[in-house]
């Protein structure tokens, strides 16, 4: 098979509002070869996306996308392979390529699998997909009230584990996130996972982190995510020994196999979070389960958009039958929800699987991508690089 055609889909909500919520917008990718078509998503800033697969060329290593994927050949992994490593080569000076790049990539898989008749998993090497216990990955409230009220529906609604992040916490008192915390163990009962995401509120400022701890241990925390940035290992490296039960997550920031791999081996995570959309697909998201099983950290997948994005963040560890902890996208926008036909269910156990269906197993609704559609246009000297495609 041969690429033909690789479409990108710009959706968005009416209004975008400055909440750390990433299912307001939608980056769809659909790549056409032969009789076949997937679908994929990068989780990025749609139009910065978009520009990268069809900028003008800047020099020798500053390609766009397009470039390396249009006309390749696409029979099976190793393809898809190949062309990463094209783009890492001649786009290493186009820092968007690796979030443009892992849509696309998402879609090849889709693909690929479509045409062989089997689930991505399987093409990954695993004999079979074990399930998975779902957290509600949800934001703090604005009052310790409504962080109660959050995870008490999250009970009702079957989770069995929830994760609080963002709204500030640790940018004020500790007393303030004392309450906070406190809440969100009440809601939960005791019985449920408490997670906690603070979205790199502290930089690389290790006693600001190391304060919040005992209260973590306190309220029985899993684990502290992003407490720094993204690539800041030292600081990970040095709040990692500093807590005997609650242990650090991080790598939704990865953009490649390298990053995460600095987390597991320099920062001392004991949880590694990796976004299909963001680290340059499924295929390195995999290197990185392979990496981090026999060094004792638990792979988790990041997803906080739609079923499509949450389908192929579950494939690259969907055989690790001890890594069963999954984000799952409990209160995402309307488009983010309506732009696929089917979505993964907790079943009675309250868990969730992928199934045998071919590629990632997720279809799209058309008539959603046309609501929530933005029309875009591309113009560099008159000539028109990108117009919305029809879906």
């Amino acid at each position: 098979m041969r690429i033909e055609a690789v479409d990108f889909f710009y959706l968005a909500m009416p209004e975008i509002t400055t909440d750390a919520d990433g299912s307001q917008d939608a980056l769809l990718v659909r790549v056409r070869a032969g009789e076949h078509e997937g679908w994929g998503e990068c989780e990025a800033s749609p139009l910065t996306s978009i520009a990268a697969f069809v900028a003008p060329m800047s020099h020798g290593i500053c390609r766009p996308v397009g470039a390396s994927v249009l006309g390749q050949r696409v029979d099976g992994p190793a393809d898809i392979a190949r062309i990463a490593a094209l783009i890492e080569h001649d786009s290493m000076d186009l820092l968007q390529a690796a979030h443009t790049w892992s849509g696309v990539e998402m879609a090849l898989w889709d693909l690929v699998g479509k045409a062989r008749g089997e689930p991505v998993w399987r093409l990954l090497g695993y004999a079979r997909a074990f399930p998975k216990t779902p957290y509600a990955s949800l934001l703090f409230g604005p009052t310790p009230q409504d962080t109660l009220a959050r995870a008490r529906d999250a009970v009702a609604r079957g989770f069995r584990a929830a994760k609080f992040g963002w709204a500030d916490f640790g940018a004020g008192t500790l007393a303030r996130d004392v309450d906070q915390l406190a809440a969100a163990r009440e809601g939960l009962g005791p019985e449920a996972l408490l997670l906690v995401d603070v979205g790199q509120i502290w930089v690389e400022d290790v006693e600001r982190a190391a304060l919040r701890l005992p209260a973590l241990e306190r309220f029985g925390a899993t684990w502290l995510e992003e407490p720094f940035l993204a690539s800041a290992y030292e600081a990970y490296g040095a709040l990692s020994p500093r807590s005997a039960k609650v242990r650090l997550a991080g790598g939704e920031g990865a953009h490649n196999f390298h990053m995460a791999r600095h987390l597991i081996d320099y920062g001392g995570i004991g949880y590694v979070q990796i976004d299909c959309g963001r680290i340059g697909g499924i295929g390195p998201a995999k290197r990185v389960a392979d990496y981090a099983a026999p060094r004792g950290v638990t792979y988790v997948n990041h997803t906080f958009t739609s079923h499509l994005a949450l389908s192929a963040s579950l494939q690259p560890y969907a055989g690790l039958e001890a890594h069963r902890i999954c984000e799952y996208p409990a209160a995402p926008r309307a488009l983010c929800v309506e732009m696929t036909s089917n979505h993964l269910r907790p079943d009675a156990n309250g868990a969730i699987m992928l199934g045998e269906a071919p590629g990632l197993g997720v279809g799209i609704d058309l008539a959603a991508i046309r609501r929530y559609l933005v029309d875009t246009e591309i113009k560099v000297g008159g000539q028109t690089l990108y117009a919305t495609p029809a879906p």
